[in-house]
C-alpha cells in the first residue's frame, strides 16, 4: 500500500504530470554533450576573467578587477539558475554590446574632456619622474648596463622598453612607469638579453627607425635619478638635472637656474616666458575641446570645411550607387533577356574582391605619371594633386565598388514585386516611367530605404575610401594638420590621433563624439520619415 501514496515509488512525485520526469540541475539536465560544451564555454570564459584580471592586479586597477569578477559570477549565476532562463540567451549579447560598443562610447566621451596628447598621457607624477629622468647626466659612479632596446607589442608603434642586466647578473625591465625585475630572461655570454617574455627584442633596423624617440626615452628610478641610454647597446643611471621641489611645486633647473612652476589647469610646468617642458599630465578640460573645433576660427574652418565635404561625399556616393545598381537591376529584371546568370556574376565581381586590393589599384589608375586614365585617354591631369579632379575620383572609386551591394539588394527587392501590379497600371493607362514611378519605386523604397539610410552612415565614415587613395589630400600651405580637401571627419580624425608631429587625443575624441552625433541624428531623423512609407503597404 505504502507504493500506492504519492512521493513514494511507483508514483508520480507530486506537481510532476505522469510520464514526465523531474528537471534536473542546470548543470545536470540535457544531454551529455550539452552538459561537456557548457562546461569548456564556461571554462574558457573563466579563464578569459584570469587572463584579464593579471594586468588589471599589476596596474593595480581595483576597481577594473571588480568588475570583472562581477561579471564572472554573473555568468555563473546566469548559467547555474533555474529562474533564468531568458537571461541565458540575453546575457552574451549584452555582454558584447557593453564591451564593444558601450565602454568605448564611454571611453571616448571621457577622454574627449581632456586634454589627452602627446606630453599629456600619464599622472602629474608621472610627468615629474619623467622630467628627472629625461634630464639625466652621467656622473663620476654612475652604475653601468648592457642595453636591449625592446617594444611593448607592435615593434614600430608599441611603447619602448629597455632590457637591462648589470654585472651582478641582474636583469630588469625599465619603462616610463619606472625600474622593475625581469624573471626569465635569456642572456648571452656578452651579457645582452637576446629574448624574454612579454616584450618584443627590437633588430637594429627598428631601433634605427625610432632613434628619435630613443633619444627622449629615460627609465626614472629613485628620486632625482634615470636611467639614459648611451648608444644602442650601453645605458647609465644617472643624477637629474632638472629637480622637483615639493614646497613650491615647481622644477629647477640646477645648470641654467630656470624655475619651471606647475599650471594644473594647463597640466604642464611653465617658465615666467611662458616656456613649457614637454612632459606633462592628463586633466579635466570641460568642453574646451568642444569649442575648439566649433569656434576657434583655425580649426572650425578646417572642421566645417571638412563637414560639408563629408556630407556631400556621403550624400553623392549613396546616390549615385543606389542610381546605377537599380538601373543595372532594373535591365537584368527583364524577363526575355538571356544570359542573366553570366550577367550577374560579372556586375556582382567588385564587390567580391578585397576592397583593399581594389582602392589601392585605384589610386594606381589615377597616378599622373603611369596611370591607367592619363595613358589611355591621353591626358596629363594630376587626379590626386588637384582639388576637384581628387574629390571627383574618390566618388568614382567609391560608386564603382558600391553599386554591386545595391545591385543586389535592388534584385531581391524587385522580385518581390509582383509583376501583375505594373501590368495592372499599363492597362489603366500609365507608360512605363508612370508605372515604375507610382507602383514599382514606392514598392522598392520601403525595402531599400533602410538600406540607403545605413549605406549613407557607412559612407559618411568610410576610412578607407579616402585614406587609400588620397590620404585626405591634396592639402594647401596649412600643411597636413589641416584639413585636407578630400579628408573625412574620420581621416581628419585619425590624422590628428595618430600622427606622430600632432597626437592629440582628447581633441580627436572629441571629434569622434561629434561624429557619432552627427550620424546618429541623421539616421533617427531619415528613419521616423521612413514610417510615411508604410502606408503604401497598407
Amino acid at each position: 500500500m505504502a507504493a500506492d501514496r504519492p512521493g513514494t515509488a511507483g508514483a508520480p512525485a507530486k506537481g510532476v504530470p505522469a510520464g514526465r520526469k523531474r528537471p534536473g540541475g542546470p548543470m545536470t539536465g540535457g544531454s551529455l554533450g550539452g552538459r561537456i560544451v557548457k562546461i569548456l564555454l564556461l571554462g574558457l570564459f573563466t579563464a578569459l576573467g584570469v587572463w584579464a584580471v593579471l594586468p588589471l592586479y599589476l596596474a593595480g586597477v581595483w576597481w577594473g578587477i571588480g568588475l570583472v569578477v562581477a561579471v564572472v559570477a554573473l555568468v555563473y549565476w546566469v548559467y547555474f539558475s533555474e529562474r533564468t532562463v531568458p537571461a541565458k540567451y540575453l546575457v552574451p549579447g549584452v555582454l558584447f554590446l557593453m564591451a564593444f560598443q558601450i565602454f568605448p562610447v564611454l571611453y571616448t566621451m571621457s577622454t574627449s574632456l581632456t586634454n589627452m596628447s602627446d606630453g599629456h598621457r600619464g599622472s602629474k607624477d608621472q610627468a615629474i619622474a619623467s622630467i628627472e629622468a629625461f634630464s639625466v647626466t652621467r656622473d663620476a659612479d654612475s652604475r653601468e648596463f648592457v642595453l636591449t632596446v625592446a617594444a611593448n607589442g607592435d615593434p614600430e608603434t608599441g611603447d619602448l622598453v629597455f632590457l637591462l642586466s648589470d654585472n651582478e647578473g641582474g636583469t630588469y625591465a625599465g619603462t616610463e612607469e619606472g625600474l622593475s625585475d625581469l624573471v626569465g630572461a635569456q642572456v648571452d655570454d656578452s651579457g645582452k638579453i637576446t629574448d624574454t617574455i612579454g616584450y618584443t627584442v627590437l633588430t637594429p633596423a627598428q631601433v634605427n627607425s625610432r632613434s628619435d624617440e630613443l633619444q627622449r626615452f629615460a627609465v626614472p628610478t629613485d628620486e632625482g635619478a634615470g636611467i639614459r641610454s648611451s648608444g644602442l647597446s650601453s645605458a647609465f643611471e644617472g643624477s637629474a638635472v632638472r629637480v622637483y621641489d615639493e614646497s613650491c611645486d615647481c622644477i629647477e633647473d640646477t645648470e641654467t637656474g630656470v624655475v619651471y612652476h606647475a599650471d594644473d589647469e594647463r597640466g604642464a610646468f611653465y617658465d615666467e616666458d611662458g616656456q613649457r617642458l614637454p612632459q606633462g599630465w592628463q586633466v579635466g578640460v570641460g568642453l574646451d575641446n568642444f569649442f575648439r573645433f566649433l569656434f576657434n576660427p583655425t580649426f572650425a574652418s578646417s572642421f566645417f570645411g571638412t563637414l560639408v565635404w563629408n556630407i556631400a561625399f556621403a550624400v553623392t556616393v549613396t546616390f549615385l550607387v543606389f542610381v546605377v545598381g537599380l538601373a543595372v537591376a532594373l535591365t537584368l529584371h527583364v524577363p526575355k533577356m538571356r544570359g542573366k546568370v553570366v550577367y550577374r556574376i560579372l556586375v556582382v565581381l567588385p564587390y567580391a574582391m578585397s576592397s583593399l586590393a581594389m582602392y589601392l589599384l585605384w589610386r594606381d589608375m589615377f597616378n599622373a605619371d603611369f596611370g591607367l586614365f592619363n595613358r589611355m585617354l591621353g591626358l596629363q591631369v594630376d587626379w590626386l594633386g588637384d582639388v576637384w579632379a581628387a574629390r571627383f575620383a574618390v566618388i568614382l572609386a567609391n560608386v564603382w565598388l558600391g553599386y554591386p551591394y545595391m545591385f543586389l539588394v535592388a534584385t531581391g527587392a524587385l522580385q518581390a514585386i509582383p509583376r501583375e501590379l505594373g501590368q495592372a497600371a499599363q492597362l489603366d493607362g500609365a507608360g512605363p516611367w508612370q508605372a515604375f514611378r507610382h507602383v514599382t519605386l514606392p514598392l522598392l523604397m520601403v525595402a531599400m530605404t533602410p538600406i540607403l539610410i545605413s549605406t549613407f552612415a557607412f559612407n559618411f565614415n568610410n576610412f578607407n575610401a579616402v585614406w587609400l587613395i588620397t590620404r585626405g589630400g591634396p592639402f594647401g600651405s596649412e600643411g597636413t594638420t589641416a584639413g585636407g580637401a578630400t579628408d573625412l571627419l574620420i581621416t581628419y580624425t585619425y590624422r590628428l590621433a595618430f600622427s606622430e608631429a600632432t597626437a592629440q587625443y582628447g581633441y580627436a575624441a572629441a571629434l569622434s563624439v561629434m561624429i557619432f552625433l552627427i550620424v546618429s541624428v541623421m539616421s533617427v531623423v531619415s528613419l521616423s520619415r521612413t514610417k510615411a512609407l508604410q502606408e503604401v503597404e497598407r
